[in-house]
Parts: structure tokens; sequence; C-alpha cells
């Protein structure tokens, strides 16, 4: 873990702060010194009691964005509250996604397109938008969570594993265009992770990932934000248009 505050006096919007990789994110986030943008799709109460909670732990701004990543005009009413905020956005972590099982054969087509819209195509236009913010001021980290299914094409996830692929493709072509304007473009690739997505997965096929990595055990949430952590501080300041994968040793 890392131990000091390397993020402190940076400014990060993380999406899909509600539950799993980014309710862990947000909580390392802001005990490194982050000021935080916390999306979710709502505001329920319990996300709100947290989002204060961390404010006055840690002593940052916690500041709750809510709205559908498939709503378009929803994100633009989003990105204006950004852009009338006195801060700057100096990281973006596209964290929020959807998961779904099934042979490739069996796949259904409104089950293929929900995948692509939200792990894909959502993700690709808001940081359309945030990018556009990080180059006025010439510096940015771009961090987008994508999958170990993306680079392995693991049966019955055909349809998941393209949407994540698609998410990682871009973000590589992403941080050849703006790694000369000072804004950087990295992927974290998790593998089997203690989150209410892997209710998806039989207990068979669990235990069975699980004997095939390294380490015999299943990633916590918290082992993906240490390195979405690392890649939002300087510490990783000539690291771009990289894949890490976060895995255990698939």
């Amino acid at each position: 873990m890392i131990q000091e505050k390397v993020l402190s006096g940076k400014n990060a919007i993380i999406t899909g702060c509600a539950r799993g990789i980014g309710k862990a994110m947000l909580e390392n986030f802001a005990k490194h010194g982050a000021n935080v943008w916390a999306s979710a799709r709502s505001l329920t109460p319990e996300f709100g009691a947290r989002c204060a909670e961390l404010a006055s732990k840690y002593g940052v701004q916690i500041m709750p964005l809510c709205f559908d990543m498939t709503n378009k005009e929803e994100m633009k009413n989003a990105v204006k509250v950004v852009m009338k905020s006195d801060l700057k956005v100096n990281v973006l972590v596209n964290n929020a996604g959807v998961t779904y099982n099934a042979l490739h054969q069996l796949t259904a087509e409104t089950a293929l397109r929900e995948q692509l819209e939200v792990n894909f195509v959502a993700p690709f236009l808001f940081t359309q938008f945030i990018v556009k913010l990080m180059l006025r001021h010439g510096a940015g980290s771009v961090i987008n969570v994508s999958s170990s299914a993306a680079l392995d094409g693991n049966s019955g996830r055909a349809a998941y594993g393209a949407s994540k692929a698609a998410l990682l493709c871009a973000t590589r072509a992403l941080s050849r265009e703006v790694g000369a304007q000072g804004v950087r473009a990295n992927v974290i690739a998790p593998g089997i992770t203690e989150t209410d997505m892997i209710g998806s997965m039989t207990a068979a096929v669990i235990a069975e990932t699980v004997a095939g990595t390294d380490m015999r055990r299943i990633g916590a949430p918290t082992d993906i934000a240490d390195v979405a952590v690392f890649l939002a501080s300087d510490l990783s300041s000539y690291i771009t248009g990289q894949v890490l994968r976060v895995d255990g040793g698939m």
C-alpha cells in the first residue's frame, strides 16, 4: 500500500463510486489527499452520507456527481457542474461498468448492445468532455478500468470482453494523441475481484479461476484502488498507453 498522501492537491472524477471497486477508489483517493467528484447513478441517502463522512474524515472535498452514464444530456449537465467549479480536473477514472456472462452463440443482441453502450461508448464520450478540460491546463491522467477478459478472450465473456477490449484500444489511441500535451492515459485490467459482479459466476467457476491464479486468491477492491492511486499520482508521471494487469497472476 502507498503510505504517503501522494494525491494531495489533486482533483479527480471517479465513476461508479457507489459500490465495489469504485467505492474503494473513492476512499483511497480521499485518504491520499485528493478532492473527488464522486459519480454514481443516483444520490441515495447512503451514498450522500458516505461522501460526507469521507470528506470529514480525510479533510478533502467529496462532491457527489450523479448521472446516468448512458444518458448524454445528463452527462453534459454533470460536465457543466465540474466546469463551474474553481477546481481543475487532474484525474479521470472511468470505473463504472456492467458485466454479462453468456456463450457467444447464446448472447442476446440487447445484452451485446448494453455492454458496448455502458462499458465503451459512455466512458469514451465522457472522456472526450473531460480531456478537453485537462488540455486547457496541459496535464491530466485518464485511468480506464478494463478487464483481464479483454486480453484473454474467456469463454462465456465474449460480449463483456469485447466491450472492455474496445475501451483498452481507445485508451492506447488517446495516449498517443494527447501525450505531447501533458495528458496521460492508462488501463487497469483487473482479474477476479471480490465485488457483487462475481455473483454472475458459479461457485465452480470462481474456484477454478482462483486456482488458476499464481496467488491463489480473489483480489480485493483495494488491490485495484491502490493501482489507480499510483496511476493518478506523479509517481507514474512517465507511464502512459499501458495496460496494468491486477489479477494475482492469471
